[in-house]
């Protein structure tokens, strides 16, 4: 059977038709899963519309005070001190021994990580105590967590087009041993993008939820407002990962479907069809 005849024999509906049995789905959807669709809706309400409280002028006073108070040059001495003692005691060990001389420039080096994850150590204790008095509700921690998020979102987005990159090359290659179409290959490598979207866009939302406990723990909420603030963080991650992803197979369900209806216009108009008309007209 010819494509023509494949095609003409899919009978899609119309464009107004097929609207409506998109919304029947999707209503459909809503009422039989009502807790994630209140999930989705209270995270993508979060993602657009809260930025977090300004800081009064006092807070913010306090907020910088003991932001200044740390002393960035001791742990700035306490890394080149760190990395200097390394280097020596890296360049004094053989492959698969250490002398006496190598043993001592160890214990140095290990003095220097000891010295230096205590300075870290101490400014990590300042830093959250000035997020302590901003509050994890805030303009600085949303901002925090904001930045979290969209820094893993575009790894994500990067680990799709690389991996997207290799997967054209790669079936390009196969496409022509096996004498495939373009379309079939373009249609191929649009499934293929899907696929690396939704991979690298869910394993970006799964470590940011993972990342969270750090960033609200340091700015020592209560129980009630780290519990809160986790549920809202990862709906409205939930909620923009949903929502693009929706977008992006949404958007290749429709130029699928009008390809396929100009396709199948195309042969309803073509010239066997004239012919046809033309014999039943005489």
């Amino acid at each position: 059977m010819s494509r023509s005849n494949q095609i003409s024999r899919l009978n899609l509906p119309s464009y107004p038709e097929a609207g409506s049995m998109v919304a029947k789905g999707a209503l459909t959807f809503v009422k039989s899963r009502p807790k994630f669709t209140a999930i989705y809706l209270i995270g993508l309400l979060s993602a657009l519309a809260f930025s977090g409280y300004t800081l009064t002028p006092s807070k913010i006073h306090e907020y910088d005070t003991i932001i200044s108070s740390i002393d960035t040059s001791l742990e700035y001495e306490a890394t080149q001190q760190y990395n200097k003692d390394y280097q020596i005691y890296y360049s004094s060990k053989g492959w698969f021994s250490c002398d006496s001389y190598c043993q001592r420039n160890k214990s140095r080096m290990e003095r220097s990580l000891s010295n230096l994850n205590l300075v870290k150590s101490e400014s990590n204790s300042r830093v959250s105590d000035a997020k302590a008095v901003a509050g994890i509700y805030s303009e600085i921690g949303v901002s925090e967590v904001r930045d979290s998020f969209w820094s893993y979102f575009n790894r994500g987005t990067k680990f799709a087009k690389r991996q997207t990159m290799y997967d054209a090359l790669f079936t390009g290659f196969r496409s022509v041993g096996r004498n495939e179409s373009t379309g079939e290959y373009l249609m191929k490598m649009v499934l293929q993008l899907l696929m690396n979207f939704s991979i690298g866009l869910i394993m970006c939302l799964f470590i940011f939820v993972l990342g969270l406990y750090s960033i609200i723990s340091s700015y020592q909420p209560t129980l009630f407002e780290a519990i809160t603030f986790f549920f809202l963080a990862s709906s409205a991650g939930f909620a923009v990962v949903s929502t693009v992803l929706g977008g992006m197979f949404g958007g290749v369900a429709v130029a699928g479907f009008t390809v396929v209806k100009i396709a199948e216009a195309q042969i309803e108009n073509g010239p066997n069809n004239g012919q046809r008309r033309h014999l039943r007209q005489d």
